[in-house]
């Protein structure tokens, strides 16, 4: 027979809201995302309003002055198939455009041939080279202000389409990186298709 002691029975804590209101720890997501598609909207659809060409500037330069894991931060983890989702997208890929030009455009020039519509539609000056893949994607999100937003959508889907292609031509291509370019570039081509319709928020 054990000369151990029985333990005592505790009660179980009970989960009142003050107890909630104690506990510190993360931001609600729920809040995350609701200033995410709150910011997004702001954006789009504010500029939208705006015919200050300032506003344009601000908007090209945000990840520039805000620092793209900022950018992140607040839009990484939104739906494709939302505001803020495209503008993460958008961003990503200016992001990446600026820091490899080099291989960026090498990647469109190898997709040239094999997406000719694609090629069209993204609106790059020939020959398509860093500097004018710079210049194409600025454009891209300035149009975010001064233009349509579905163009934005569509140019930037068709430019994605080229590189996925580019990437597919390559030998020395990872496969994973093929199919994450092709997935933007038919997440921002969808997301065109439902700001048409009028359904993108």
């Amino acid at each position: 027979m054990s000369s151990e002691q029985p333990r005592p029975h505790h009660r179980p804590m009970q989960m009142t809201s003050a107890f909630f209101d104690d506990v510190e720890g993360g931001v609600d997501p729920a809040l995350v995302t609701e200033a995410a598609d709150r910011a997004a909207q702001l954006l789009v659809r504010g500029a939208r309003e705006s015919d200050d060409e300032a506003v344009a500037e601000r908007l090209l330069h945000l990840a520039d002055t805000e620092g793209i894991e900022a950018v992140a931060e607040v839009w990484a983890g939104s739906p494709a198939d939302s505001l803020a989702g495209c503008l993460w997208r958008l961003y990503l890929l200016r992001a990446w455009v600026h820091a490899e030009p080099v291989r960026a455009a090498g990647e469109f020039e190898e997709g040239r041939s094999r997406a000719p519509v694609a090629r069209v539609v993204a609106g790059v000056a020939e020959p398509p080279g860093p500097e004018e893949l710079k210049a194409m994607v600025d454009e891209v999100l300035r149009g975010i202000a001064s233009g349509d937003f579905a163009d934005v959508l569509f140019r930037g889907a068709a430019f994605a389409r080229v590189v996925s292609a580019g990437r597919a031509g390559r030998a020395d291509t990872v496969h994973d990186d093929v199919r994450r370019m092709l997935a933007v570039a038919e997440q921002l081509e969808a997301a065109g298709h439902a700001e048409l319709a009028g359904r993108l928020a």
